[in-house]
């Protein structure tokens, strides 16, 4: 963006909650990608003349535990309204959220950015029912029609609104990336963006800097990658501030993101509350919250993303980019903790070091997750404490854990049936060096004449002919003395 301009960015952020069935009805959650266009509807999430909705009672159990993680404000009792618009994904006409009165409201995300940490604050948290999909069919004969597909009405939809406190791309970037991280550790969605599992809006304006009143909001409208957020976000404020320069008025509307072209197209001038007449939902009664299912989310709450950052950096005296690494996914901070406890002597950078570089190098290989590989917690704290012990050497721990990896056997059955454990005899490692340097007296007089770097060959030459299973310090010990 251009300087002289602040811009002033807040995010809707549309996540589809983890249940086995639909919001208001019993028909299930299937797989868009999968599921045959309109196998899951019944007459309730077709919006058929009588029939009732019903509260997923599953739906709220992890909404609530979305709303007491971004330490929201509950409301005890909250209501649901009809959102009437008409567009073909609405079978109903209307669409069942919240609105007056919705289930959570003033919590804060503490975001940790490039440009560093920002408590964004969380306008409000509430429930809605997804809207049927839409496929824009287009024939080699010129013909144009849509397809309606009812699998995905009336799945639960979390919304989570964010105050405008978001300034630029990178911040936009670091929150999406920080919430849907709190999401799949909370374990309510599972962050698979090419799903269609969380979709985001923006509503962006820019102001002059120094200006305390914001701009003239636009909002755009079903972006549903981050890169298609933040190219229609970058965009966006370059055409509101190129308006701006060139004293023109930035016009209040909705736009649409056009991926191919790479601009955000008007949609329609933008739209009010009362432009969508909402109105209290008269077959659903109050959603009253009772202490007993408040208590039960907050029990079930993990450790928030950001806060077990700051606990490794504290706790683990771990570098930020360790610790960032570890935290990322929650399968993969638990395993390293798990790590940690089964060792004598826990040690937090060595532990961290082996899982970031060798156990993360053989999983992408493998295209498996943490919760899928062979090398568990236990195993992977008994190779280190031999490590730690002097029991293997560096080399031949990579070496055992390849092959805890691929079999899936433990490190004392591995260094038994390959005869891995590490050499340490000083008697027996002096007589190996003795003889390396006996076996090459050319280097041995060019290196006693000023050639240094053959040393780390002479060390090479020891570790080659002892499988590379003698103690690294032991041979460096002997060289010393002999050379």
């Amino acid at each position: 963006m251009k300087p002289g301009y602040t811009a002033d960015i807040g995010l809707e952020v549309h996540a589809e909650l983890q249940t086995q069935s639909k919001m208001f009805c019993i028909c299930p959650v299937v797989d868009l990608t999968q599921a045959p266009p309109n196998s899951a509807a019944c007459p309730v999430c077709a919006g058929m003349p009588g029939t009732l909705p019903v509260v997923n009672a599953r739906a709220v159990e992890l909404a609530l535990r979305v709303a007491l993680a971004l330490d929201c404000t509950i409301a005890r009792t909250s209501r649901f309204a009809r959102k009437n618009y008409f567009y073909p994904d609405l079978p109903k006409g209307y669409q069942i959220s919240q609105y007056e009165s919705p289930l959570a409201e003033g919590g804060v995300l503490p975001v940790h950015s490039e440009e560093g940490w920002i408590n964004v604050r969380i306008r409000r948290v509430h429930l809605e029912e997804d809207t049927a999909k839409l496929t824009h069919v287009h024939t080699p004969d010129g013909q144009a029609y849509s397809l309606v597909d009812l699998n995905r009405a009336g799945i639960p939809l979390l919304e989570i609104v964010s105050e405008p406190d978001l300034h630029t791309i990178d911040q936009v970037r670091a929150y999406t990336r920080d919430l849907r991280r709190l999401l799949q550790y909370l374990e309510v969605n599972s962050g698979d963006l090419e799903k269609g599992v969380i979709r985001f809006e923006a509503n962006i304006s820019v102001r002059p800097v120094g200006e305390i009143n914001l701009g003239t909001r636009v909002e755009i409208k079903n972006l549903n990658s981050f890169r298609a957020m933040t190219a229609a976000i970058a965009f966006e404020l370059e055409r509101q501030t190129a308006i701006l320069d060139a004293g023109g008025r930035v016009l209040q509307e909705t736009l649409g993101w056009d991926e191919v072209e790479g601009v955000t197209r008007s949609q329609r001038s933008k739209e009010e509350a009362h432009d969508y007449r909402y109105f209290p939902e008269p077959d659903l009664p109050p959603l009253v919250i009772t202490p007993n299912q408040l208590s039960t989310a907050q029990a079930d709450l993990p450790e928030r993303p950001d806060r077990r950052f700051q606990r490794f950096l504290v706790e683990f005296d771990l570098d930020a980019y360790q610790a960032e690494l570890l935290i990322n996914e929650k399968p993969i901070a638990d395993y390293y903790e798990t790590v940690l406890t089964h060792m004598d002597r826990p040690d937090p950078a060595l532990v961290a070091n082996w899982i970031i570089g060798e156990l993360f190098g053989l999983i992408n290989t493998s295209s498996q997750s943490i919760g899928q590989i062979a090398v568990t917690p236990q195993g992977l704290a008994d190779l280190l404490s031999r490590l730690q012990a002097g029991q293997v050497n560096n080399p031949t721990a990579k070496t055992i854990l390849n092959r805890m990896f691929t079999a899936g056997e433990s490190p004392d059955e591995i260094i038994r049936a390959g005869n891995f454990a590490q050499l340490s005899d000083r008697e027996t490692l002096a007589g190996v060096v003795d003889d390396t340097l006996s076996a090459h007296p050319d280097e041995l007089s060019a290196y006693r004449a000023g050639k240094s770097g053959l040393r780390s060959w002479f060390f090479g030459q020891v570790m080659q002919a002892t499988d590379g299973q003698a103690n690294p310090a032991l041979v460096n010990q002997l060289l010393n003395e002999k050379l």
